[in-house]
């Protein structure tokens, strides 16, 4: 089966990034495809490199880069929920003329579109969050 994963919240905030991260990697253990996981609203708070969680807590962000690096995966952030949480990547810096870029490896910033492409694409959509 083809999943589309949406991820509403944020990382340290509610339960729903860590329930996706854990459905993401079942799914894939057990040979199902992702085929995009797109943050929105609070959920784009999951892409940025400038968190640091204590030592003895889990890494939300580095876990979302480290199995998109290994499987390959698609992670997308809303562009205008990005915006307005001060996540940036390189296009958006320039655009914006901000001083650096925080987006942290294996995210990308794009719109909506990409959100219903997951839509159409997937057997089952599954929102994690409000």
């Amino acid at each position: 089966m083809k999943f589309g994963i949406s991820v509403h919240e944020g990382p340290y905030t509610h339960q729903a990034s860590d329930s996706a991260y854990f459905f993401c990697k079942a799914a894939l253990e057990a040979g199902h495809e992702i085929f995009r996981v797109f943050f929105y609203h609070d959920g784009v708070n999951n892409g940025t490199n400038y968190a640091t969680p204590p030592q003895d807590d889990r890494h939300i962000m580095n876990r979302w880069s480290e199995l998109a690096k290994e499987h390959d995966l698609d992670l997308v952030v809303c562009v205008a929920a990005a915006q307005r949480r001060g996540i940036v990547d390189e296009g958006e810096q320039q655009r914006n003329g901000k001083e650096g870029k925080n987006i942290a490896d294996g995210f990308r910033i794009s719109g909506l579109g990409q959100l219903i492409e997951a839509g159409i694409e997937a057997d089952r959509t599954i929102v994690f969050g409000d």
